[in-house]
């Protein structure tokens, strides 16, 4: 029965064949073995209610097996949409003309193309979702290898749990600011992380009929907003500075808008493994980058229109120094009353959609991390993941812009030194005998990784000496103007240049 549903809908929960638990190690049986009492729990809660049981064992082939339509096309781009066109991406566009002093012209321009740039990233990597039925960093052990996949795991936490908390603090903010304080900001808190707390612990199915319609109240309260805002954005004042000034802050905003997107790739593959292996790779590629694409543009247009006018519109530059995001959107949706209150509100649940796919997928990285974790089902995972980000939205909530500027460069720089070097194994040395996704926890078959971490240190100390951060400015990026954050490309560029010598030197004398 669980089979047919599985084919049926391309996502949903399965047990593995005989086949799979015949070449799995201990880590994967310590999942789906009946004999583990709490997977046995996991199990019966699936039955009883429809809560996801499976955690990061692969989806065999012939469980995902189906006919694609254009319908299932459209519903990926569709969710990438959703998860993405929420009220905290605001906060990426507001930093343009507030951080970086960029006018709206410079600011739009920069977004565009470093979102495009970082999107088409994350479409490469949620490819080898339906190619492999794996989870995006178990895809990562043929490249990095099995231990060094297991600092992918370790960064992508932080990754998933921060931007967890960057998603409570705006909804908090923003259910705070519409109730005039009457409502304390953890109060909103703990609202958004128990709705994102529901449907990450329900899993799949839950997650994509959620991000199947909450994209749309989204969009119809957007252009609302653009209808009362847009009068008052500043489209005419020019960026400040100019020369190596004016070039180091539009770098610097390219790239903090690239890492947005590029913070899905550790993850793009887990939404999409239920699909099957038939899916076309190139209209994935597109689904996905296009949907991203769209969804963070739309709003973060609209957070550079906010951050512009508020440099000339003394009641949004007060509310937003007073409760930072969320106020400014209350004051921007002010001229309308009540009703303007209900949009803000609506804004502010709404929120949970991006935050969901990255509970759902921390979940899965605590199980990745191996050991005992291993044996911890997935639903206790995502409810620990919301515990752990509300608390800590919580104690940070007066600090969201330093916590978001700091928290998102960092992002960019560990994910485009895992993605060039994936590209590089996949169309360098892999290029003829491609991937065998049977051994995908086959510590005795994958590669060793002393290529890969090799190369990711030189990428880290690459990208180092070029960041430019509130806590730090490498010394590369001081000769750019006041400072340029350049750790996204020349990570990227050290990083592809090293690795294909040394995985040739790892295949000639190790073999693997």
């Amino acid at each position: 029965m669980v089979d047919e549903k599985i084919a049926d809908q391309g996502f949903s929960d399965a047990s593995p064949t005989a086949s799979s638990i015949h070449d799995a190690t201990v880590e994967e049986l310590a999942i789906s073995n009946p004999t583990n009492k709490m997977q046995r729990w996991a199990n019966k809660l699936d039955r009883i209610a429809g809560v996801e049981a499976r955690g990061i064992e692969r989806i065999p082939d012939e469980l995902r097996d189906r006919q694609m339509t254009v319908g299932d096309y459209v519903h990926m781009f569709t969710i990438w949409f959703s998860m993405n066109c929420t009220a905290n991406q605001m906060t990426l566009g507001v930093l343009g003309p507030v951080a970086y002093g960029l006018g709206f012209k410079d600011s739009i321009l920069c977004c565009l193309f470093g979102t495009l740039f970082g999107s088409l990233c994350t479409g490469y990597i949620s490819t080898f979702g339906p190619m492999s039925g794996l989870r995006t960093l178990n895809v990562a052990k043929y490249t990095m290898g099995w231990m060094p996949s297991k600092l992918c795991v370790l960064l992508n936490l932080v990754i998933e749990l921060g931007y967890g908390l960057v998603d409570c603090l705006v909804g908090g903010l923003l259910l705070s600011a519409v109730n005039g304080g009457g409502m304390t900001v953890i109060v909103g808190i703990v609202i958004v992380a128990i709705i994102t707390w529901v449907v990450a612990t329900f899993g799949m199915t839950w997650f994509h009929k959620f991000e199947s319609y909450v994209w749309a109240p989204t969009v119809l309260i957007l252009f609302v907003m653009i209808g009362v805002a847009s009068p008052h954005f500043d489209t005419v004042t020019p960026s400040q500075g100019s020369g190596a000034v004016l070039a180091g802050n539009r770098l610097s905003y390219f790239f903090l808008t690239a890492s947005g997107p590029l913070g899905w790739s550790s993850a793009s593959a887990d939404y999409v493994c239920y699909y099957p292996k038939s899916t076309k790779r190139w209209l994935t590629f597109a689904m996905t980058a296009g949907g991203i694409t769209c969804g963070k543009l739309l709003i973060e247009f609209l957070g550079i229109g906010l951050g512009s006018g508020l440099l000339l519109n003394p009641e949004w530059a007060a509310a937003f120094a007073d409760q930072g995001v969320g106020a400014l959107i209350v004051q921007s949706f002010l001229p309308l009353h009540n009703f303007g209150k209900f949009c803000c509100v609506v804004l502010a649940l709404c929120i949970t959609a991006n935050n969901i796919p990255g509970t759902y997928a921390a979940a899965l990285n605590f199980q990745q991390l191996g050991g005992p974790l291993a044996k911890i089902p997935r639903p206790i995972w995502s409810t620990f993941a919301c515990i752990v980000f509300a608390i800590i939205a919580i104690a940070g909530r007066d600090q969201l812009l330093s916590i978001f500027l700091n928290f998102l460069g960092i992002i960019g720089y560990w994910t485009v030194i895992w993605i060039i070097m994936t590209i590089e194994d996949e169309f360098i040395f892999r290029r003829k005998e491609g991937f065998n996704w049977e051994i995908w926890n086959r510590k005795d078959l994958l590669p060793h990784g002393f290529a890969a971490l090799f190369a990711f240190c030189v990428g880290w100390v690459a990208a180092v000496l070029c960041m430019y951060q509130t806590y730090y400015t490498g010394v590369i990026a001081r000769l750019v103007g006041n400072g340029a954050d350049l750790g996204i490309p020349v990570a990227l560029g050290w990083t592809g240049i090293v690795y294909p010598p040394a995985r040739w030197l790892e295949l000639k004398f190790i073999g693997r």
